[in-house]
């Protein structure tokens, strides 16, 4: 408890910055990299940005909430594209921002290039209707309706959202990613592993990486899918995964 409690000391001293003056840093030529560490140095980076960076703050929450619902065939064909290498890949999920709960059917490209775009409509609630909209969106990007795909991992988690003073670069950091996986029933977690995303502008300098090498934070990659797939259904083909499972694994003290 007292790790989360420096964390929130950390936030509270980190100057706000809205969703609205958040929707004026358009990353023209954005670029993806991602980072897995421990809360520890989480509160390391967060005492090494004082002042150089703004925290997003909703209704004066600078933690977010989120829960998503990723969708695959039976044969798991979102999965197996990710796992064998192939690009360009997608992945199909449904996000709820809980704290303003907001809720979007989403399908994530990663193209050849290694670019990921994201495309998405509003819909109700975690629950997906039957419908026309739905059904055209799903057919249009991933030729699939919902009749073909099915719930199978969930996850939630707790995400901080860091912006350089500077305005070139965002950083996502998500933390306490617990998972459950429809299939199995299996619940399972990462413990103290912390996911951070930098998204910055080509090739513009950025603030946050000699810190990231100060701390010897390197660059990881981390599906959450992915992840949660591996850790709660076994019977997953997942030997490309498991190196970095047992990496994973040792930084977070446990077996994943």
């Amino acid at each position: 408890m007292e790790i989360n409690k420096r964390i929130d000391e950390l936030l509270g001293q980190l100057k706000p910055i809205t969703l609205e003056q958040m929707s004026s840093i358009r990353l023209m030529n954005r670029t993806d990299t991602k980072f897995v560490t421990s809360k520890e140095n989480l509160v390391r980076l967060l005492e090494m940005v004082q002042g150089e960076y703004y925290a997003q703050s909703i209704d004066g929450n600078k933690i977010a909430n989120y829960l998503t619902t990723y969708w695959d065939t039976d044969g798991h064909h979102f999965y197996l594209e990710h796992h064998n290498g192939r690009a360009p890949r997608q992945k199909v999920r449904v996000r709820t921002y809980l704290d303003s709960d907001i809720t979007f059917l989403e399908v994530k490209t990663k193209n050849n290039h290694g670019r990921t775009k994201k495309k998405r409509i509003e819909v109700p609630s975690q629950e997906l209707a039957h419908n026309e909209e739905n059904e055209d969106f799903l057919e249009k990007l991933v030729h699939r309706g919902l009749g073909s795909i099915h719930p199978t991992v969930q996850n939630r988690f707790h995400r901080i959202t860091l912006v350089n003073y500077g305005k070139t670069e965002r950083l996502t950091i998500d933390f306490d990613v617990q998972f459950q996986n429809f299939e199995t029933g299996k619940r399972a977690d990462v413990g103290p592993l912390v996911i951070i995303e930098l998204k910055r502008d080509g090739n513009v300098y950025s603030p946050i990486l000699p810190l990231l090498r100060a701390l010897r934070i390197k660059a990881s990659g981390f599906s959450k899918y992915c992840i949660g797939s591996c850790i709660t259904n076994k019977s997953l083909k997942q030997n490309i995964f498991k190196p970095r499972l047992v990496r994973l694994g040792k930084l977070a003290h446990t077996n994943l």
